[in-house]
């Protein structure tokens, strides 16, 4: 028995795809070496961080200056005239009203266009009031008590607005540390006695009579104490927030917060003009409203006025919006908190600076004492070559202590004054400098509210940035672990080794990127791996086996060489599981996570892309997330020698396949995404993180895109990639910053568990077509519409530009047709599905309103004239190269379209794409002759101030300036000439053909008949027949090479002695190998228990379901050798069958060689080493590696390199290894690294296993199957209908489509026919020397308008490109900040080595 087992197994091996002897070559794809922190972006990094913190500081002390100026110019004891003070007071006041006035038109924007909810009033009104009272303080203290001051107690007293806050502080306890409350406590005393010294020092000056100060002061002194209270109440939300205080009133209000922003703002407006209005002209009378008519004369007055003003205005809202970038980009400390806490200094040493270098400047001044140098300031007023601006801060400055004729130590009171100003707001936002935001942290997250206050913009920012940021993660808290998981899910479709290889490697990566326990970052989540192969059988037409075909067994191949080359070893733990469905195999990476191959059978279940999406959306969202709220549903394990699997750096997983649906429990399904892959898409660790930071920041993000790369050669892939790099840069971009992208392509998408879940998306994402237009809108693009059911539902779908995935295009003519054929007529069908609904939709969803439906209602109409405008632009060309006359040009380029519509009808497909191509040549040259005919002409003609000129020139211009503001792409703009060449191809012929072709719902790409085929029948079968024992289905096969074996054993020759034997049936030594390799089937000594053992899987009726229904898969079958044997050797035999169906064997074949003495050596070698790779184990490391290879080959040494063991061989050599390395660790007193090596060994040698699917999940493919996913079988009366109503649908879509385009192009012909002197536009022509010419340009208006338009259109779109790259170059900071880092770690901890890591171990 032993001897025949050996016998079997060794010739199994010779039929195995071998390597390591004589094969070990293999291929190492680009991007599997482990990612590397680029230096340039290091310091890009920095760079942009110190550009922003300077941006912020001066910022702030521009605004914070601006308004200390205007304040002391509009002050009563100014030395200007009474007209220039009220203009300058006139200026305070625009200063103030400027933030309100943006609120409101934010607000306004907002309720208008996004969303509007209708307000609670009592919390609307309470809001009101806060808003009332703080613009009243504000007020007072601007215009009121600050002109009363000197600029330098104006710099001081407006650090005393944070009272109210540090109050709060210490009332509620906000500090997680006790001692932390001396912060508020030490802000609280330091501003009072700010106060104590304000009003101390005022009284000295009254005393001291500085500067004839009478004890009015006193009462603006109080004023002001007063009024910075009431400013102070700004602020009140962030402690109760912090403290969740009013949680229900703050969350009642975050809904209706844009409505109460534009009745607050403008309540605001009025309280401040109310309170300027009041004071100076009911109690001042200092309005004169005729001084308001400004002359020349005062122009100086009107520019400084008007500087300050905007310098103002323009620098508080910059600082507002550098410092929510600092916060996103992760530079809190250095941009943000920094430069705030140091304006106020930076303003007082700018102010001494400019006072102590500048007063030698003013002419007629006396510099002797400081008080005869303030006396003969009063002088100057009047001299026109004084600087104004220096000469009222020098004056402002003479107010203080410093001018005393008795005392000026009291000077020493106000300095101490600002420093207790100073520092009672630093203390008591001392929070800033500690808060922890996660990468483009919502702005709502950062801050409490949209307002700023200008006048206090350095306060106002730090007050307003909140206390706790609900959702960051630090180290002092373990909050928020594992907190989202991801669900890798590629579909395949007769993809090639190499595109299997691109898909594969990025798995890979983004495993090595998770599972790394040296990495420290805050991208803290759990992700599976799916692959879905679609067509994955074929049928052996000779044995009617159905059998797995090439693209699975490539599939394997590339799954074990990926592995190879990220861990130099063979997979270790491989699972093979029958299901309803077809199979799956399952493979537990590198670093642990997992991977699942799904194998679909097309005569099982339904094939093609869409129904692939539905089945893993419900096998992941709908079972597991079942299972997930049923926590008894999932499966455990009682086999106790797989009650683990372990990672190849030691680490244990317990349960892998379920280990992520026990960590569901504590996940939403807002945090479950889904990343949809084609099989040939490449993408790298970091494109994931960054669409997961856009719905991780933003709820109402249903999905996100990247930017997609296509991938190849040739003039087809040129064309592409222009095309590509376009509609990103421009079109995707616009809709995303004004409404919402409206198609997520499928090739590399990240979607929110929850979007697909809701109401109308997924359930309907099931129809099956059965309409005409259907078929056109859910097949041909299912993608485009996923995403049209999402918008309609209310979600947001988001593009990012940093997130960069390759994928395979179209090379071949053909196949570029084919796959536009189907693209075209789904975009318009889904694009109009979306229009039509466009009012509901506005109503759903708040990144919708009508003026972006307007928009899109604009590019549909450019796309669908498109045609017209073409053949147009073909006529300027006959008429720009060969002098033809307009009207006779235009007939001209009619010809060929309408000679194509014709040919599309008549001729077939392939012929048409044939002609197409021909014409595209034809069309090619011509545009080139245009191209290079235009610029001729703009040579002949002296300038390019010509409408065609001067719009080619403006395209090349915004094209190129785009190009370079994506320096990683700016390559693409070379293929702009091929895109310009190409378009009457891409936008006439294929948008004929698209519509003629409409009729035709194949798929176009990708079609291949590879996979099936017939296996080839082995000529040296002598019986092969089915047979029935009892209950028993068996196969009896007997070949040539059988019978030369038995004789063999019957006559005692060995495999070595024999013979080289002829090929033999393969499936029949897979089976065999099966038979005798299977490590779980145990053979007990008792026949009659072996039997009854090996009879529970026969009629098991899991496995019964597995093939019911399907008369294609033929029953299971077991193989029987006969000879001479002992009763005992044929039960033993029978023992160690393993039910499976055909396809199970052949593929567990291709794992087997895991087991061979030359894999075995090598992986332990390997598994040893990444087991104990710390460098203080780098000594015993090595000696295990040396003295268990040396046991390993004394333990085979009469085994061959290629040969593969059994079970029992298994035994032996894992007991052997096991006492070898104990006793080299009892030497290297080293103990406690036992159980780490001991599972080393144990993965080395674990065989791939065959499994079931547990009774719950069975059932679930069943029903699933039957409900939704069972093949279509359409009658032939039903095709004929279906293909009767498509054509019907084609003909009317071509006939509105050559009724729209034939209007527009008679209408121009019709103009130019009529004449350039009747209708036409007269355009002067300019040289570029700027003199105009004699004659002008006569243009057709029709011709103008669209020109205008399609300029208009682009012009936005270039705006829009500008307002993403800002923010896409913020999240790529933000992102290089918290980058992974693969650098070796010295030690890692026993714990981490046997348990698997927390996420928050990495941040």
């Amino acid at each position: 028995d032993h001897d025949l087992r050996e016998t079997i197994s060794i010739n199994v091996c010779v039929f195995m795809h071998l390597r390591d002897t004589w094969d070990p070559f293999q291929l190492n794809p680009i991007g599997a070496e482990k990612e590397t922190k680029r230096r340039c972006f290091e310091l890009a990094q920095y760079l942009v961080a110190a550009i922003v913190g300077l941006a912020v500081l001066t910022s702030a002390i521009i605004s914070k200056g601006s308004l200390l100026v205007l304040s002391t110019m509009s002050s009563p004891t100014s030395l200007r005239s009474p007209k220039e003070k009220q203009f300058y007071m006139l200026m305070l006041v625009f200063c103030l009203i400027c933030p309100n006035f943006l609120v409101f038109l934010k607000s306004l924007w907002r309720c208008a266009f996004k969303s509007f909810v209708h307000p609670n009033m009592k919390t609307m009104a309470f809001m009101c009031a806060i808003e009332c009272l703080v613009s009243l303080g504000t007020s007072i203290l601007v215009l009121v008590v600050m002109p009363q001051f000197d600029v330098l107690t104006n710099l001081f007293i407006s650090g005393g607005v944070c009272i109210i806050s540090a109050i709060l502080q210490i009332v509620y306890r906000l500090q997680k540390e006790t001692w932390k409350i001396l912060f508020p406590i030490c802000s609280l005393i330091l501003t009072v006695a700010g106060y104590c010294l304000l009003g101390v020092d005022f009284y000295v000056r009254v005393s001291s009579y500085v500067d004839r100060q009478n004890a009015d002061c006193f009462i603006y002194v109080g004023i002001g104490i007063f009024s910075s209270v009431l400013v102070s109440l700004c602020w009140w939300e962030n402690p109760l927030q912090a403290t969740n205080s009013m949680q229900e009133k703050l969350s009642e209000l975050e809904g209706f917060r844009d409505f109460v922003f534009v009745i607050s703002s403008i309540l605001r407006i009025i309280v401040i003009g109310a309170v300027y209005l009041f004071y100076h002209v009911l109690i001042e009378k200092s309005i004169i409203w005729s001084d308001f008519n400004l002359q020349n004369k005062d122009w100086e007055l009107l520019q400084i006025g008007l500087v300050l003003f905007f310098l103002q205005a323009f620098c508080s809202a910059a600082c507002h919006w550098f410092g929510v970038v600092a916060c996103k980009i992760h530079a809190v400390r250095m941009s943000f908190a920094l430069p705030l806490c140091c304006t106020g200094p930076a303003v007082l040493l700018l102010g001494l600076i400019l006072f102590i270098t500048q007063a030698q400047t003013l002419d007629g001044a006396k510099h002797g004492s400081i008080t005869e140098f303030c006396e003969s300031l009063f002088y100057l007023s009047h001299k026109n070559t004084t600087p104004v601006v220096l000469l009222e801060i020098t004056r402002s400055i003479c107010r203080t202590s410093l001018n005393s004729y008795y005392l000026q130590w009291p000077f020493s009171m106000l300095a101490l004054e600002g420093v207790c100003m100073w520092s009672g707001f630093v203390t008591c936002t001392y929070y800033v400098w500690k808060i922890k935001v996660q990468r483009i942290e919502r702005t709502s997250q950062l801050f409490v509210r949209r307002l700023y206050e200008s006048a206090f913009i350095d306060l106002s920012l730090l007050l307003n940035t909140k206390m706790k940021v609900p959702r960051a993660r630090n180290q002092e808290s373990h909050e928020d672990i594992q907190n989202c998981v991801i669900y890798l899910c590629a579909t395949m479709w007769h993809e090639t080794y190499d595109e299997m290889l691109k898909i594969l490697t990025s798995m890979f990566r983004l495993d090595r990127y998770r599972g790394d326990p040296k990495e420290n970052h805050a991208d803290c989540f759990d992700f599976e791996s799916h692959i879905y192969v679609d067509d994955a059988y074929m049928t052996e037409k000779a044995t009617g086996k159905r059998l797995v075909n090439t693209y699975v067994t490539d599939l394997i191949h590339v799954v074990i060489e990926v592995y190879r080359v990220f861990t130099n070893k063979e997979p270790d733990d491989v699972s093979i599981i029958e299901t309803p469905y077809g199979g799956r195999l399952m493979f537990v990476m590198p670093d642990g996570n997992m991977l699942y191959v799904h194998l679909k059978d097309k005569t099982l279940i339904k094939n093609k892309k869409r129904w692939s999406q539905i089945m893993y959306l419900y096998y992941l969202l709908g079972w597991k997330g079942y299972i997930v709220k049923n926590p008894q549903k999932i499966t455990r394990q009682n086999n106790p020698c797989r009650e683990s699997m372990i990672s190849m750096y030691g680490e244990i997983f317990l349960l892998p396949q379920h280990d992520n649906d026990y960590k569901r429990k504590f996940i939403s399904d807002d945090n479950t995404y889904i990343l949809a892959l084609d099989g040939d898409t490449d993408f790298q660790p970091k494109a994931v993180i960054l669409l997961l930071d856009r719905l991780r920041m933003y709820t109402n993000v249903g999905a996100a895109c990247g930017r997609i790369h296509p991938t190849g050669m040739g003039p087809m892939v040129w064309y592409q990639k222009f095309e590509y790099a376009v509609g990103h840069w421009l079109q995707k971009t616009a809709e995303h910053v004004f409404g919402s992208v409206l198609c997520s392509p499928g090739c590399f998408s990240l979607f929110r568990g929850s979007a697909l879940m809701d109401d109308n998306v997924m359930k309907r994402y099931t129809t099956t077509a059965t309409r005409a237009s259907e078929y056109v809108q859910y097949d041909q693009g299912e993608d485009r519409w996923l995403c049209t059911l999402l918008l309609q539902q209310g979600w947001r779908v988001e593009y990012n530009a940093a997130s960069d995935a390759y994928t395979n295009s179209p090379q071949e003519f053909k196949e570029f047709y084919n796959q536009r054929r189907r693209w075209g007529p789904s975009t318009l069908a889904n694009t109009l599905d979306l229009l039509s609904s466009g009012a509901e939709t506005v109503k759903r969803n708040s990144s919708i309103s009508r003026l972006y439906i307007f928009y899109q209602m604009f590019t549909v109409s450019s796309s669908i004239l498109g045609p017209a405008s073409v053949t147009l632009m073909i006529a300027g060309a006959f008429q720009f190269v060969f002098k033809i006359a307009g009207t006779t040009s235009i007939i001209i380029a009619c010809i060929p379209p309408t000679f194509y519509i014709i040919v599309c009808f008549v001729a077939k497909p392939n012929n048409q794409i044939t002609i197409a191509a021909i014409m595209s040549i034809m069309y090619a040259f011509l545009m080139t002759a245009s191209l290079f005919s235009i610029i001729g002409d703009m040579v002949i003609q002296g300038t390019f101030l010509t409408p065609t000129g001067l719009f080619l020139v403006s395209m090349a211009i915004m094209y190129s300036v785009t190009a370079i503001l994506h320096p990683e792409e700016w390559g693409m703009i070379i293929y702009g000439l091929m895109y310009f060449i190409c378009i009457p191809s891409g936008y006439l012929l294929l948008t004929i053909y698209s519509l003629v072709n409409m009729h035709i719902v194949t798929w176009g790409t990708r079609e291949s008949n590879k996979g099936e085929g017939e296996v080839k029948k082995n000529q040296n079968m002598l019986c092969d027949r089915d047979c029935r024992l009892c209950c028993w289905d068996m196969k009896l096969q007997i070949t040539q090479e059988t019978e030369n074996l038995m004789l063999r054993q019957i006559t005692g020759h060995t495999a070595q002695q024999a013979p080289p034997l002829p090929i033999v049936n393969q499936d029949s030594i897979n089976q065999i190998a099966a038979t005798k390799m299977e490590p779980e089937a145990k053979v007990d000594t008792n026949t009659e228990n072996a039997v009854e053992e090996a009879e529970k899987p026969l009629f098991d009726k899991q496995n019964r379901m597995a093939v019911k229904g399907n008369d294609t898969v033929s029953s299971r079958r077991y193989l029987f050798v006969f000879s001479s044997f002992s009763t005992h050797t044929i039960m033993t035999l029978l023992v160690c069958v393993h039910v499976c169906v055909d396809w199970v064997t052949p593929v567990k074949a291709e794992f087997l060689k895991k087991l061979t003495y030359a894999n075995m050596k090598r992986n332990l070698q390997e598994q040893i080493r990444y087991t104990l790779r710390n460098k203080n184990e780098d000594d015993v490391c090595e000696e295990l590696v040396l003295m268990l290879t040396d046991t390993l080959n004394a333990e085979l040494s009469g085994v061959g390199p290629e040969d593969i063991l059994i079970e029992s061989q298994l035994e032996e050599l894992e007991y052997a290894l096991g006492e070898h390395s104990r006793r080299i660790l009892r030497t290297s007193q080293m103990e406690k690294l036992d159980k780490r090596v001991t599972a080393a060994i144990k993965k080395t040698l674990t065989a791939p296993q065959v499994k079931k699917l547990d009774e719950g999940e069975q059932d679930f493919w069943n029903k699933l199957l039957e409900r939704y996913l069972k093949p279509i079988v359409d009658s032939k009366a039903h095709l004929e209908d279906v293909t009767r109503e498509l054509k019907s649908l084609r003909n009317k879509a071509v006939f509105l489509y050559f009724i729209i385009n034939v209007l527009w192009v008679v209408a121009t012909f019709f103009l130019q026919a009529i004449g350039s002197d009747v209708l036409s536009i007269k355009i002067p022509k300019y040289y570029p020397n700027g003199t105009e010419s004699d004659e002008p340009l006569m243009v057709e208006p029709l011709s103008l308008m669209f020109l205008f338009s399609f300029a208009f259109l682009l012009l936005i779109q270039f705006l829009a490109m500008l307002y993403h790259r800002v923010y896409t170059l913020i999240h790529v900071v933000s992102y290089r900040s918290t980058e992974k880092d693969y650098t070796q770690k010295d030690i890692v901890s026993n714990n981490a080595q046997t348990h698997q890591l927390d996420c928050d171990s990495l941040s």
